[in-house]
């Protein structure tokens, strides 16, 4: 299993890369160095189109909270330190209205340098209070996709789509939506029910599963599937990174062929041209 190692050196560099001044293809770095760009740099890219990650943080057991919903401690310190390097890479952090209510996340980037990115909230009944962590004014876009004609505070961005019949929105169209915003890169953060439908939707291009080592017995599930499985045969087996990121083990998944050739070709510097992909 390789072990990630996040210098500030090499962070910066992903980080250079990421504003599209740094250099992919060069650099002499150790082997821990080299692992974290294989994780972080194709995702830093944003000449190879639009990008969708999932993302969860989960227990042995494959829980993300307890029974009682308490959820603050599931990732380790290492785990957390790599969702919020995700979202310094992204444009925007997608959340379900639930995990806004129950969690009062604020979205930020807190562990390691980088860009607060847009916070999306997908709120279908308007239930979100205005004074929401997530709504807080620091700058950063604060979005609310809903269907209701609710007013929001000033500066806070509405995006009304039609409902489905079991009064969802469609990831799709939401997806679209924040490409038309300009959002190209997209980090779906949570809970697991809003992961799992983006990923049924076949919109995810990666997903990020860091495993702590508790158990917790019984809780919610990180990961959701609607779609069943008769044989292990038909399950999906994505092509897999395993990496050590030290207090919690990283599962880096490819989803699509466009994420393996993510994955495979971020270090070329002959791509700059390639036609966007469109979700």
């Amino acid at each position: 299993m390789d072990k990630a190692d996040v210098t500030p050196r090499v962070w910066q560099r992903i980080l250079d890369i990421r504003a599209g001044k740094g250099c992919a293809c060069c650099g002499d770095w150790t082997d821990g160095e080299q692992t974290a760009l294989n994780i972080y740099a194709p995702l830093a890219r944003r000449d190879m189109g639009p990008i969708a990650i999932g993302q969860i943080g989960q227990s042995l057991d494959g829980r993300v909270a307890t029974v009682s919903g308490d959820a603050r401690d599931i990732s380790g310190p290492d785990g957390l330190r790599h969702l919020h390097r995700l979202r310094a890479l992204v444009d925007a952090v997608v959340i379900g209205v639930r995990t806004a209510l129950h969690d009062n996340p604020r979205l930020t980037v807190r562990l390691c340098p980088g860009q607060n990115p847009a916070r999306v909230i997908i709120d279908p009944r308007g239930r979100l209070p205005d004074d929401a962590p997530a709504l807080r004014d620091d700058g950063a876009r604060r979005i609310v996709v809903q269907t209701v004609a609710r007013a929001r505070p000033e500066g806070v961005e509405i995006v009304r789509l039609p409902s489905l019949t079991d009064g969802t929105l469609a990831p799709r169209q939401i997806l679209s939506a924040l490409l038309e915003f300009g959002l190209n890169a997209v980090l779906v953060e949570g809970g697991g029910i809003t992961v799992s439908r983006f990923f049924e939707a076949g919109l995810l291009s990666h997903l990020h599963v860091a495993v702590a080592p508790l158990l917790i017995g019984g809780g919610p599930q990180g990961f959701n599937r609607i779609t069943q499985v008769g044989s292990l045969a038909d399950a999906p087996r994505p092509d897999t990174q395993v990496c050590d990121m030290g207090s919690d083990i990283l599962f880096n998944c490819a989803l699509t062929d466009a994420a393996r050739e993510r994955c495979e070709n971020w270090h070329q510097t002959d791509i700059a041209d390639r036609t966007a992909r469109r979700f």
